[in-house]
């Protein structure tokens, strides 16, 4: 009985550290999906670009994994910035000189081509680039694990996990108290309220989705400590940081957490419990459910 309560309890504890993870690869998607309205597809490419900027700074410069997305993200925030840029003018200045109902549609609809073209490009480049072999970065906590008593957190789930926590609560802090972030949540919502206050919503939503993609890269940094990586690894985050989202509430940060930690103990327990193989299935199947019972997600509006 002891040793079944310690494989549950360390379980349920490594399903909440795989959540933060979770979490840090959802912020982007939160921000660009849930607050600006934009279905950016192509945000598994960021994260293994971010992923591969660790791995170079890890690789040649001898950098901490996290220490060289951190240092990357001035580049991801205006690689974010030009691309949203690339998109107002292609897709949402042309459909705003448009007097049709019609064109929101196709804007759409275009919208997902341009990101799928995206994804496949950035997923080409890094093949070119770097190959298809299976790249992983080197630190001193990769390996090692806290114990207390019964309790196992190895360090490449712990340290992403603090890292995660700390860029969500930093974001919810920069999102709630300064004039941007709060125009940045309010951008999809009310553009005109946002002219009369003097703010620029297309330069709202250049910085908004600057944010969307230096996180991104954050979160690819958290992923190559956590595995490793080869360029079409990311393909198996798009369904899951698009459901956690909606799970937790478009626009909510606190519902997007509260989410991935829900699927990442669900996922844990089920691995441990049935087998890897059903931990997808019942993940979405909690998602389908909540969404049944609430349509909004869990902290939706």
């Amino acid at each position: 009985m002891d040793a079944s309560y310690d494989l549950l309890l360390n379980a349920i504890l490594s399903g909440l550290l795989l959540g933060g993870f979770y979490a840090a690869v959802s912020i982007g998607v939160a921000i660009s999906f849930g607050m600006l309205d934009i279905v950016n597809i192509a945000h598994p490419a960021f994260i293994l670009l971010g992923s591969y900027a660790a791995f170079i700074g890890n690789t040649y410069f001898g950098l901490d994994p996290i220490l060289a997305a951190v240092i990357a993200l001035p580049f991801f925030y205006a690689l974010g910035m030009a691309v949203y840029q690339v998109y107002y003018v292609a897709f949402e200045r042309r459909d705003e000189r448009s007097l049709s109902s019609a064109p929101r549609n196709d804007q759409s609809l275009r919208g997902l081509s341009f990101f799928f073209g995206l994804l496949f490009i950035t997923e080409v480049g890094l093949v070119m680039i770097f190959g298809v072999d299976y790249r992983l970065v080197q630190a001193s906590y990769i390996g090692e694990k806290y114990s207390l008593g019964p309790i196992q957190l190895p360090y490449r789930l712990l340290v992403p996990f603090i890292v995660s926590m700390v860029t969500v609560v930093g974001l919810q802090l920069f999102l709630s108290k300064t004039f941007v972030g709060r125009a940045i949540q309010a951008v999809a919502q009310d553009q005109l309220a946002l002219r009369l206050m003097a703010a620029n919503p297309v330069r709202i939503k250049r910085i908004a989705f600057g944010l969307s993609i230096a996180t991104a890269a954050l979160g690819g940094a958290i992923l190559i400590i956590i595995q490793s990586v080869e360029p079409s690894v990311g393909r198996e985050y798009i369904g899951r940081v698009f459901a956690i989202c909606v799970l937790g509430g478009l626009g909510s940060f606190s519902g997007m957490v509260i989410a991935a930690m829900t699927l990442g103990v669900v996922e844990t327990l089920t691995s441990t419990l049935f087998g890897p193989s059903w931990a997808p299935a019942v993940s979405f199947g909690v998602l389908l459910i909540t969404l049944a019972v609430r349509p909004s997600g869990i902290l939706g509006r």
